[in-house]
């Protein structure tokens, strides 16, 4: 069988067509969160905040996660995918907008309540777009499938801090124009958003029925071959098996759910606050503020390579021990980044955001497994866990205001550590 026939065919259906629509998506809110990653230094300097106070641009974005994420799956169980997707992408245009808009009041607090609009369009997008790429295709391949669909996430996260440099690149400190240099960069994603939400509405997508559900995540071969009782998978190992348990009764589910959380939660401590890093005056080397996009940009690049790599390993390793060998190279990286000793800090960062890269997609897929039809609500709380990403910068960065910028990368530590128990033990089905 051929790799494009492993990955994007299943009971005779090619559908490379829509996995290559959907994974557009991807590289939309990457863009978006590449941007925004990048400001907080930016608002630190330009509005005087702390760095607890700047990460209020992450809590904003990440809380209408958790907003936003039941409703989506509640609207998607109704009215389908291709519905939702269009949905998420007018919210993100709105947002953007309403950014662009309001930019002139020059408030802080209408620009924070821009993002959570921005937010709930992410969130949409997520709660579509994840579990759809899972199931265009046989669900052996799941996890590379959507590995390789957040590699144009990663992508995006190499563009969004580039796009950001006209933002650092024209900050005025003059009273009334200091957020005037967001304008032009939002209006122009929030068009090019609804050019894109209209062409969602002429595309033809395939709708991923329960029996499709059920084909994708076990039981059976096709939407025609559901099995009976004589049929039915009762080997939690066999990537047909679907369980009968309430959702959250599933082990596997459950604990994916907590390992995802605390993974966006420390991904994005660790993508906000690497500008930090590199411009902090206690730190050395020590490099410009106007510089820290391109170090970001770095860092992103690095990821997105993780993601590509990750998903051609996974064609010889399986996704669980390659997620394992991951968050423990993060946990050997993230003491020598806090340790502040020059170069061997910094490359020891970059090291975290290569192994990051495919913590996201690996657990979200193997947290959906064998969930059948309920894969659209587990997708829904899967995504609802990425408003870990809402609180925990807040915390990092009062550790870095404390005890400085380096000793706040000790504090993302605990959470790899629970989604290296996640790889080598929680992400077994249990019958």
């Amino acid at each position: 069988m051929s790799k494009k026939k492993s990955l994007f065919i299943r009971d005779g259906i090619n559908y490379a067509a829509p996995f290559v629509a959907i994974s557009a998506l991807f590289f939309l809110w990457g863009l978006a969160h590449g941007m925004l990653d990048t400001l907080d230094k930016n608002f630190q300097e330009m509005l005087h905040l702390k760095k607890w106070q700047s990460s209020f641009i992450q809590f904003s974005l990440y809380g209408a996660y958790f907003c936003m994420a039941i409703p989506a799956g509640l609207f998607m169980k109704k009215y389908g995918y291709k519905k939702g997707v269009i949905f998420g992408l007018l919210l993100f245009a709105a947002g953007a907008l309403l950014a662009a808009a309001t930019a002139p009041l020059q408030s802080f607090v209408l620009f924070l309540l821009c993002l959570l609009v921005i937010g709930a369009g992410l969130t949409t997008l997520e709660t579509a777009a994840n579990p759809y790429t899972t199931k265009l295709g046989p669900p052996e391949t799941a996890e590379r499938r959507i590995n390789f669909s957040q590699s144009f996430n990663g992508l995006a996260w190499v563009i969004g801090p580039l796009i950001a440099l006209y933002v650092y690149g024209n900050q005025s400190h003059v009273e009334g124009e200091k957020m005037m240099s967001i304008v032009l960069p939002f209006a122009l994603i929030g068009l090019s958003v609804l050019v894109v939400a209209f062409i969602f509405m002429r595309l033809k997508l395939p709708e991923i029925t329960e029996a499709d559900e059920n084909a994708a995540h076990g039981g059976g071969h096709g939407a025609s071959a559901t099995p009976g009782a004589d049929m039915e998978v009762t080997d939690p190992e066999d990537p047909r098996y679907i369980s009968k348990k309430p959702l959250w009764e599933n082990r596997h589910f459950t604990l994916g759910f907590i390992a995802q959380a605390c993974y966006v939660a420390a991904q994005t401590g660790v993508f906000s606050y690497l500008i930090n890093f590199v411009t902090d005056h206690d730190m050395h080397p020590r490099f410009d503020v106007k510089d820290g996009p391109y170090f970001l940009s770095l860092g992103f690049l690095l990821f997105m390579i993780g993601r590509i790599s990750g998903s051609a390993l996974m064609k010889y390793f399986k996704p669980s021990k390659l997620l394992a060998f991951y968050a423990l190279a993060v946990c050997v990286l993230l003491p020598l980044v806090a340790s502040e000793i020059g170069w061997p800090s910094l490359i020891a960062l970059y090291g975290v955001f290569f192994f990051m890269s495919i913590m996201f997609p690996t657990i979200f897929a193997m947290a959906i497994k064998g969930l059948g039809s309920k894969t659209k609500q587990g997708a829904a709380f899967l995504v609802m866990a990425v408003a870990g990403g809402a609180i925990f910068p807040p915390l990092m960065g009062l550790v870095a205001d404390t005890y400085g910028m380096s000793a706040g990368f000790f504090v993302p530590i605990p959470l790899f550590l629970f989604i290296l128990y996640y790889a080598v033990n929680g992400y077994k089905i249990k019958a």
